[in-house]
């Protein structure tokens, strides 16, 4: 036999969510439901209602923020603000650095601060122990390989590669090259017989220091304004004029405490 439960006496009806009526005890009676409406079971209780919050086109720009692209900071600009290196990218990226080891060192150790694997490329391995000490070897560090011994790295988004080529004036033909996640640095002291063919083909070119001549093929090669290029041989230790096919940028690499006390001053020659 069917059994039905009743409610208490006293207690009133039940409206399809809650109890009302007589010995209803704290709680108001339920508002009746819309014809043709379900009833609200089991999803909580109404939060608080706000009006919309919204903005006149007029003041979207007071929601700017001052931070540039994710990436290694390189330095500051002419007007003070950080210049961000985007070196981890999904695409290939082939970067030329005509100056000295120091920059070299200190964007490599940047980029390892932001997660990425450095793997370099040099014949003057003891040039680099002390920073291989400091950030740590093996696959979540850094590694040094001799001259056309880089081995493959499998990069990929969570393990992003900075292979830095610090290979003399005349680098060879790399066995690691750049491709997705994996970004290639090729550090040149000087202008050599190969740097016309390495520049065109590096979708960003950083220039230090240079002689007049060296200033000029440089200039050519780039094209580059003529108060650009003949500002090369005047610039201090840690500036680098940074190009790419569209832009072009002044930056001062500004060394923490920490990285003077592992790589010393800002120096072009070493």
């Amino acid at each position: 036999m069917a059994m039905t439960s009743s409610p208490p006496a006293g207690a009133g009806a039940w409206d399809g969510n809650s109890w009302n009526g007589n010995g209803n005890t704290g709680s108001a009676p339920a508002a009746p439901a819309h014809a043709g409406e379900r009833p609200r079971i089991g999803i909580g209780l109404f939060g608080p209602r706000h009006q919309r919050h919204t903005l006149s086109v007029d003041q979207l720009d007071s929601l700017a923020l001052p931070i540039g692209d994710d990436g290694v900071v390189v330095g500051v600009d002419a007007d003070g603000q950080p210049a961000v290196l985007g070196v981890n990218r999904p695409t290939p990226y082939d970067m030329v650095l005509i100056g000295g080891l120091w920059t070299a060192q200190v964007l490599a150790l940047r980029a390892a601060a932001t997660g990425a694997r450095v793997a370099v490329e040099t014949g003057r391995a003891q040039h680099w122990a002390q920073m291989v000490q400091a950030v740590g070897g093996g696959q979540s560090g850094m590694t040094v390989h001799d001259v056309g011994r880089v081995p493959p790295q499998g990069a990929s988004a969570g393990g992003p590669v900075l292979v830095v080529r610090d290979c003399g004036m005349r680098p060879p033909r790399g066995r690691v090259a750049s491709a997705p996640w994996q970004s290639v640095l090729t550090l040149l002291p000087y202008l050599s017989p190969v740097a016309p063919r390495l520049m065109r083909q590096a979708r960003l070119v950083g220039i230090q220091r240079v002689s007049p001549d060296e200033a000029a093929e440089i200039g050519r090669v780039l094209g580059l304004p003529r108060e650009e290029w003949e500002s090369l041989p005047t610039l201090a230790d840690g500036v680098t004029l940074w190009c790419t096919d569209g832009d072009r940028q002044y930056v001062m690499t500004q060394a923490t405490d920490a990285e003077i006390g592992l790589l010393g001053n800002a120096r072009r020659m070493d």
